[in-house]
């Protein structure tokens, strides 16, 4: 029974561990005040795009790793176009399109019928997915104008607004 016992408290102690930085919005993939590297990607046409045209060019950076099947992408989507109308030349906003179940074609489609915050680019090596260290689809970062990591978060119910405040060092600001 000790022996039971023992390994349940282990178990639990290894769950809260894993669990509690999970929580935090700042601790998701990549840690706030890196610097990613800026790797090469494609547009919907395949053309190469470099990150670092737009990482570290003074002004803040918002990705998303988005899927057209991703519900908390679907979910998140209206406060991304807010974000996009709201903060407009302030902030770049770019639609990592990831490559998992999902095509270019695909992508394209869902495009032509939604409104999209930002230019959707194509991750179809993984390379920006592993620079960021993306956990899964509704991962946002935000990089402020010298390229450090700012913000991290997965999920529908990210504080979009009060990110791009903190990456343009206006985080005490009301919206």
């Amino acid at each position: 029974m000790t022996r039971y016992f023992s390994g349940v408290i282990f178990a639990a102690s290894l769950l809260s561990l894993q669990v509690e930085p999970l929580l935090a919005q700042d601790q998701i993939g990549i840690a706030v005040g890196e610097v990613p590297e800026a790797v090469e990607i494609e547009d919907l046409e395949g053309n190469a795009v470099q990150l670092a045209d737009y990482i570290g060019k003074g002004k803040p950076v918002l990705l998303e790793f988005w899927a057209t099947w991703c519900s908390l992408c679907d979910e998140l989507e209206p406060k991304m176009v807010a974000a996009s109308k709201k903060f407009g030349d302030e902030i770049q906003i770019l639609v990592i399109a990831v490559a998992v179940n999902q095509s270019v074609r695909r992508v394209k489609r869902h495009v032509e019928g939604h409104e999209m915050p930002g230019p959707v680019l194509w991750d179809g090596g993984g390379r920006a997915v592993r620079a960021f260290m993306t956990p899964s689809t509704s991962y946002i970062v935000v990089l402020d104008g010298s390229g450090q990591v700012a913000y991290t978060g997965i999920g529908a119910n990210q504080d979009i607004d009060a990110a791009i405040l903190k990456a343009l060092g206006r985080g005490g600001e009301t919206l």
